[in-house]
This record gives structure tokens, sequence and C-alpha cells, in this order.
């Protein structure tokens, strides 16, 4: 019965540490992520997608997104009709300064 009890407050450990966060903010391009970002152009973003993309938090603070995220980043600003401002909710775990993205969703 203690062995259950052990292994079952592991798993539930596990569960609590794996849980997805999630970020709203401004999705941009590396390259671009110091500039103004209210006219940033979706357009611009698509074509330096070369270099990654991250999200600019409300604070200011820029948090790249991993190799996956790129690919989903891209494909969401590729997919909005959105031209410029892009908002975006982050889904995905922060692994130091790389959040390792699970879903991208333009607001």
């Amino acid at each position: 019965m203690q062995k259950l009890f052990l292994v079952t407050a592991a798993l539930a450990s596990a569960t609590v540490l794996t849980a997805a966060e999630s970020w709203t903010g401004t999705v941009v391009d590396v390259m671009c992520k110091g500039k103004d970002l209210a006219n940033h152009t979706t357009k611009c973003a698509v074509s330096c997608a070369k270099g990654g993309y991250g999200l600019v938090l409300p604070d200011g603070k820029f948090v790249k997104f991993d190799e996956a995220g790129n690919a989903k980043a891209l494909a969401a600003l590729k997919a909005t009709t959105k031209e410029k401002d892009v908002k975006a909710k982050v889904t995905g775990s922060l692994d130091g300064e790389v959040i390792k993205v699970e879903a991208v969703q333009i607001q």
C-alpha cells in the first residue's frame, strides 16, 4: 500500500512539472525583436523566418521559440489576415530562455 502511494505521488508530481503554460504577446522574428512592434508587418516576419521567432511579452522581455515553435509560428503567420502588430497566445513549456511551443494562436 505504501509503495502504491509513493508511485501515485511521484506520477502526480511529474504531471504538475510538465503542465503547459501560456503567454500572450507579440510574435516577431528574431531579427526585428527590437524594432517598432506596432508597425512590424506580417510580411516582414514571414520573409525573416530563417532567423526564427519569439514572443515579446507585455513587460518587453523577448522569449525565443524552439524549432517546432518556429514552424508553428510561421504557419500561423501565413494563415492570418492581420497585416501588422501580430498578437498571439502561445502554449508550451519554458526551458531556460526558450519556449518549447505546443501551440500558437493568433489573436
